[in-house]
């Protein structure tokens, strides 16, 4: 059998070199001009994002684009002038007429003094404002996340709409004794002003946050900037349950839709979490009266107005149950105040129907120019793919059904251009326009490449189907299938029969797509073929497949994916005897579990945060439903685990297997994960170390669940593909 073992030196170039391939994140439109001519075009704005490993961090860089069009196609399109890194940007939004630019920038503060944030606008040619936040002290720091944040410019352009934490009080100890600081007494007294007074006592009082990555978001207070006034108020009436987020002016100015939170008894988990009771509100801002837009039972986000100011579309899923599932499109008229179901829920996946809505978020600038249909990306089994949506009738359009099959994703749609990002297994992502045709005529549609990115050599891939043995077959949800993309070298010494890393994704309730991944691109050019498994309860196959899981985890999942391994190994020219897992979070639960169920099948495994016994999970995650959803209990807030239900959690657990475990283990672990605390890991370590099991852990400072830190995660992949260059020999 030919041997892979190329030294450290020529993986950490072959590293060095994949991870230079930037990320598209996210694309703007400028208004449309008119040429001498009588020609119109507009430039695009687009923003990437690439890992520096020099500098051990992810960098941003802007690059402009201009697109001649006439309304109905492309007539030419190209690059001006070349890219340059953004520093500092937090937030930046362009104004609706497309002539000015608020940016929230971060400063470094002098010497000893803490980072500042400021807010400034541009015009065209010069910044025209720069407000130190820090320095007003109207609240805490500005949110610059995809979950509460926003920078909203009013309709008008005068005002400017964020979210920031609310102003806490000072604190102090109850033994200071040193005198008020100059500049805070009253002039009438000279006592210190009641509202600057530090209250004794509350230093150590605990303040929830909503946990993984929004450790530093507690209780978010909507913002408004009077851009003329240089004025910030926090905008009142807001119910105290509520956290407000994502929100918006509505039509006239006359006030702030937004979604709220409900956040008693106490918060859960929120990143990835499209399950946590919220609704869409609307708030006044003249008398501060709080309305209700949508049902107070429900969870909802991604509110998006039409371009005509009458309707907004907003995503729906049940409370509680899987974290992620098939969501519901929702419609609400401004003026009639009436609600409508644009697209329910899908229980199958079918060819040639839509699949269902399975995104994290609609695009920021989703609707079409008629105010009537709705531009979404969603995943379709293994692939991702973009949709139009008729709002009125409920019907949909593939886009990207005659285009190359990989993963699609919108950025942005203004004036009916249409920007987007694609991406394969094998090439990284590129950047395409398209003008949306006429309603009726989507299918027509003319995408052109603006921005190409060279496929990557040596790498074959292709999506499989699997249907499982009808012993496997779910009682309730029989009839179920689910996919795997299998990745695999085209050329080198082992492409003739190369090793095989096993990859089941975590959540449980994702997707592998067909688009670029690091990880699995950087093992297929080791030398690896990868195989990434998208068993039943994955995201783009139908609610029944999302629910088939719950209470079926560690036995469901674990024979889909072993089950898949066997199918691979009879039907592709692999080397049986050299297989390895790797996963992370629930792919980590799955490859514990696989290697103590099935020992003889692998060789070495890598887990990263893994879930390793449900039952010492539930009371340290920030998702503590998650371990009673999953193990297939209720979950109540007020309720603790009994005996038999710790009982139930341990035995679907990975630890109950490890004394079968044979194969080699390496542990990555991120020291501030709140979702799958580290003690998780550290529990695994230990029992395979008092079994004589060879292990080894890495444990990363200032790294989360997601590993995502740019030298965690160059580090992580050299470990990861030394270990399994070692122990497949």
């Amino acid at each position: 059998v030919p041997q892979v073992q190329p030294r450290a030196e020529e993986l950490s170039e072959l590293y060095r070199e994949l991870s230079q391939h930037p990320g598209l994140s996210t694309a703007c439109l400028g208004p449309d001009l008119t040429t001498q001519y009588g020609g119109k075009y507009c430039s695009l704005y687009t923003e990437w994002s690439q890992r520096d490993l020099a500098r051990a961090e992810n960098i941003k860089f802007c690059r402009q684009y201009l697109i001649f069009h006439d309304g109905a196609s492309i007539v030419y399109s190209g690059p001006a002038g070349t890219c340059s890194e953004i520093k500092d940007e937090l937030l930046s939004r362009e104004s609706p007429s497309g002539t000015l630019k608020a940016v929230l920038r971060k400063v470094p503060g002098k010497e000893k003094e803490k980072e500042k944030q400021f807010l400034e606008v541009w015009d065209q040619n010069r910044k025209v404002k720069s407000i130190d936040l820090t320095a007003l002290d109207k609240h805490g720091s500005v949110y610059d996340d995809d979950q509460f944040g926003c920078l909203a410019w009013s309709h008008s352009e005068t005002h400017l709409l964020y979210v920031a934490e609310k102003k806490r009080p000072k604190a102090e100890s109850f033994f200071q004794s040193k005198a008020p600081e100059l500049g805070t007494s009253d002039e009438d007294t000279g006592h210190p002003k009641k509202e600057d007074a530090p209250i004794k006592g509350e230093q150590f009082v605990y303040h929830e946050d909503w946990g993984e990555t929004l450790s530093t978001r507690s209780v978010p207070v909507l913002c408004v900037l009077d851009i003329e006034g240089n004025s910030i108020s926090v905008l009142e009436g807001i119910p105290e349950h509520l956290s407000p987020g994502q929100a918006f002016w509505s039509p006239e100015d006359t006030g702030v839709v937004f979604v709220g939170w409900w956040h008693e008894p106490f918060r859960l988990g929120l990143r990835h979490c499209t399950n946590r009771r919220s609704a869409l509100f609307y708030v006044d801002l003249t008398g501060g009266k709080c309305e209700l837009l949508s049902e107070d039972t429900r969870a909802v986000w991604s509110p998006r107005l039409s371009p005509d100011g009458c309707r907004i579309v907003y995503l729906e899923n049940n409370v509680l149950g899987p974290h992620q599932q098939c969501g519901r499109l929702r419609m609400y008229d401004w003026y009639t105040k009436h609600t409508t179901t644009v697209l329910e829920a899908v229980p199958r996946q079918a060819w040639g129907a839509f699949p269902g809505i399975y995104c994290g978020a609609l695009p920021g600038m989703c609707w079409a120019a008629d105010s009537r249909r709705i531009l979404l990306d969603t995943a379709q089994r293994s692939q991702q793919d973009v949709f139009v949506v008729d709002t009125a009738t409920g019907t949909t359009t593939s886009l990207t059904a005659d285009a190359p099959q990989g993963s699609w994703s919108v950025l942005t749609i203004d004036r009916d251009l249409l920007v987007a990002r694609f991406s394969t297994p094998s090439c990284p992502p590129m950047l395409k326009v398209a003008v949306l045709p006429t309603a009726g005529c989507e299918a027509q549609i003319q995408w052109i490449c603006l921005q190409d990115a060279p496929a990557v050599p040596g790498i074959n891939w292709g999506i499989r189907t699997l249907q499982p043995p009808p012993e496997q077959e779910h009682p309730q949800y029989g009839g179920l299938d689910f996919d795997a993309i299998l990745m695999r070298p085209s050329e080198g010494p082992t492409a003739q029969k190369p090793p095989l890393v096993v990859m089941p994704h975590g959540g449980p309730h994702t997707v592998f797509t067909a688009g670029w991944m690091l990880y699995p691109a950087a093992l297929c050019r080791v030398g690896f073929a990868v195989l990434l498994v998208n068993y039943r309860g994955s995201l783009g196959f139908g609610q029944d497949s999302v629910a088939s899981l719950p209470g079926n985890v560690g036995t469901q999942d674990v024979c889909d994916v072993q089950f898949c391994v066997e199918r691979v190994l009879q039907e592709e020219t692999l080397d049986a005897s050299r297989v390895a897992l790797v996963g992370g979070s629930h792919g980590g639960f799955l490859a514990c579990h696989l290697i103590g169920q099935f020992p003889d099948t692998y060789r070495a495994c890598v887990v990263r945060n893994p879930v390793v016994n449900i039952a010492s999970m539930v009371t340290t995650t920030d998702i503590p439903d998650w371990c009673l959803t999953e193990t297939g209990l209720p979950y109540k807030p007020d309720a603790l685990p009994d005996p038999a239900q710790l009982t139930e959690m341990l035995h679907k657990s990975p630890i109950r297997y490890v004394d079968q475990v044979r194969a080699p283990v390496l542990l990555m672990l991120g020291e501030d994960d709140r979702r799958v605390p580290p003690k998780q890991g550290l529990e695994y370590y230990r029992a395979l170390k008092t079994r004589g099991v060879l292990t080894r852990l890495l444990w990363y400072p200032g790294n989360n669940h997601a590993l995502a830190g740019v030298e965690a995660e160059a580090d992580g992949f050299m470990n990861m593909a030394l270990w399994l260059l070692k122990h497949l020999q």
